[in-house]
C-alpha cells in the first residue's frame, strides 16, 4: 500500500471546504482579500427557500442565490424532471440536430408571448443572451444595406453583463474604469428611476421627462443607432431602480418612428418577478428582441435565450452561409437545461404562481411596512416580488463598507441578503409562507440595526 498517497488524502480531508475554496477558486464579483476578515460560507445543501452550511447552519434565502431560485431549493418536480431526461440524452449539439425539450420550451415560450416573439436562440448565462441579441440587430441592419447602425443606447446605471458587449452597454463605473478601453463606445440615456421624483413630480411624470431626453439622442443619432436596450421597469443591479411603464409605452413608440430595435433585457425580472410572466406586458408592448435567464430553469442550470421577432428571422433567412447568424455555445440548448425549465413552466401553470404571487406580493408589503416608517430608510419601492429601500447616506458612518457589513449581519440572523451599496432589497422564491415572510422582514430589520447601532 502506498502511504505516501494516503498521507496526501488525509492532509486533504483535514483542511475544511472554506480553507480549500480560498487555495483554489476565484469568486466571482468579490475582493479575494476581503475574505482575510469576511468569512467564507460552504454550503452544503438546499431544502425549499433553506440554505445550509457545513456546521449545520440554516439561512434563509431572501435573493433566490442571486436571482434565480424561483421554486425552492431541491424542488421535487424539477429534480424528477432532470432525472427522468438524463436517462435520455444529457447533451447534444444543436447544429443539425433537435431534441423534444429544447422545441417544446421554444413553443411555450413563443405562446407566453402570444405569439409575438418566437424562433428562440439559446446560450448558457445573461451576458451571452445580451450578446446575442446585439449581434443580431448590429447583423440584421447589414443585411438591410444600413451598416452605419451599429451603436447602442443604454439607460444610466444599467447593467447587462460583464462580457465586453453586454459590458459596453452597463454604465457601472466600476466596470467601465477597468475596462473601459476595450469597449465600444455607446448613447448613455438619463434612467427613470423614479426614486428622481422630487417638487411633487410623479413617477410617471418622470418616465415622460426621460423618454423626451432619449428622443433627443435617437432624432440627432438615429441613423447609426441599431438598438436601445433596457431592464423593463426595475434595473435590478443598479441599486432597484424602479421606472413607470409608461417609459416602456414611449420608448416602444420612440423605437418604431426612428427604426431602431428595442431590446428588452428581462433576465432578471422576467418569469414573474415583477407580477406579470414577462416585464413588458404591464406596459402591452413587446420588445424587437427578449432576452430571459435566471429563473427560467427555476434556478437549476445555465440557461439563456434571445427570442425575436419573425421579420428579424426571415431577414437572415438566406442561401449563403454568411448572411445566417454566425454564434454558437457548445451547451446550446441543453436537454437539462431545457428539461429544467419545462418543469417551472409547469410549476407557473399548475400552481397558479403568478395569481398566487399577487397576496405573496402583499405579504411583502405588510412585512416590510418598518421600512416605511424607519427614519433612517428612504426611498421605499416595490414591484411585484421585489422590494427594496435605501439607507440614509447621512447615517452611514463606513458607506464603501456598508453591503459586506450588512451581508455579513444578515447571517448572524439567519438570513442572505446581499446589498448593493446602500440599497438593500429582497427577492425572496415564491414559496414563502405569511410568517416566514414576516419572519424575514423582522431578520432584516434586527441585521440593520446591528450595522447602524
Amino acid at each position: 500500500m502506498n502511504t505516501h498517497l494516503i498521507d496526501e488524502q488525509n492532509l486533504t480531508d483535514s483542511k475544511n471546504w472554506v480553507d480549500r475554496s480560498l487555495a483554489a477558486v476565484w469568486h466571482p464579483c468579490t475582493q479575494m482579500k476581503h475574505h482575510e476578515s469576511l468569512p467564507l460560507i460552504a454550503i452544503t445543501r438546499g431544502e425549499g427557500a433553506w440554505l445550509y452550511d457545513d456546521k449545520g447552519n440554516a439561512f434563509l434565502d431572501c435573493i433566490s442565490s442571486w436571482w434565480t431560485n424561483l421554486f425552492g431549493h431541491a424542488n421535487p418536480r424539477i429534480n424528477q424532471a432532470i432525472s427522468k431526461q438524463l436517462e435520455k440524452i444529457e447533451h447534444v449539439m444543436l447544429a443539425g440536430f433537435t431534441h423534444a425539450p429544447v422545441v417544446e420550451l421554444s413553443e411555450k415560450l413563443g405562446a407566453l408571448t402570444q405569439g409575438h416573439l418566437g424562433h428562440v436562440f439559446y446560450a448558457s448565462d445573461g451576458a451571452s443572451a445580451v450578446e446575442i441579441a446585439l449581434k443580431m440587430s448590429h447583423h440584421y441592419w447589414q443585411l438591410q444595406g444600413k451598416p452605419q447602425k451599429k451603436k447602442f443606447v443604454c439607460l444610466e446605471n444599467s447593467y447587462h453583463g460583464e462580457t465586453l458587449g453586454a459590458l459596453a452597454v452597463t454604465d457601472v463605473a466600476l466596470f467601465r474604469e477597468a475596462y473601459g478601453p476595450l469597449l465600444q463606445s455607446v448613447f448613455i440615456a438619463p434612467s427613470p428611476d423614479s426614486r428622481k421624483a422630487k417638487d411633487g413630480k410623479s413617477a410617471k411624470e418622470i418616465a415622460i421627462q426621460c423618454a423626451d431626453a432619449l428622443e433627443t439622442i435617437f432624432a440627432k443619432e438615429h441613423q447609426n443607432i441599431a438598438a436601445f436596450i433596457i431592464e423593463p421597469l426595475v434595473q435590478c443591479a443598479g441599486q432597484m431602480a424602479m421606472h413607470s411603464p409608461e417609459y416602456l409605452r414611449r420608448v416602444r413608440a420612440l423605437c418604431d418612428q426612428y427604426e431602431i430595435h428595442l431590446i428588452a433585457d428581462e433576465i432578471a425580472v422576467g418569469c414573474g418577478r415583477t407580477g406579470n410572466f414577462f416585464a413588458c406586458e404591464h406596459a402591452e408592448i413587446w420588445p424587437d428582441f427578449l432576452t430571459l435567464s435566471k429563473g427560467i430553469s427555476g434556478g437549476y442550470l445555465p440557461l439563456s435565450l434571445s427570442m425575436t421577432t419573425e421579420k428579424i428571422y426571415l431577414a437572415f433567412y438566406r442561401d449563403q452561409t454568411a448572411q445566417g447568424f454566425l454564434h454558437s455555445h457548445s451547451y446550446t440548448g441543453n436537454p437539462l437545461a431545457c428539461a429544467a425549465a419545462l418543469a417551472a413552466l409547469a410549476i407557473f401553470e399548475s400552481d397558479q404562481v403568478l395569481e398566487k404571487n399577487i397576496e405573496r406580493a402583499q405579504d411583502l408589503t405588510h412585512a416590510f411596512i418598518w421600512a416605511k416608517e424607519d427614519t433612517r430608510l428612504e426611498h421605499w419601492r416595490q414591484q411585484g416580488m421585489i422590494l427594496a429601500f435605501d439607507v440614509k447616506p447621512s447615517v452611514l458612518k463606513n458607506p464603501s463598507s456598508f453591503a459586506r457589513e450588512m451581508f455579513s449581519a444578515s447571517l448572524l440572523e439567519g438570513i442572505l441578503i446581499r446589498p448593493i451599496g446602500n440599497t438593500i432589497y429582497v427577492m425572496p422564491p415564491y414559496i414563502l409562507t405569511a410568517s416566514q415572510t414576516q419572519n424575514m422582514a423582522q431578520a432584516v430589520q434586527r441585521a440593520l440595526n446591528r450595522v447602524l447601532k
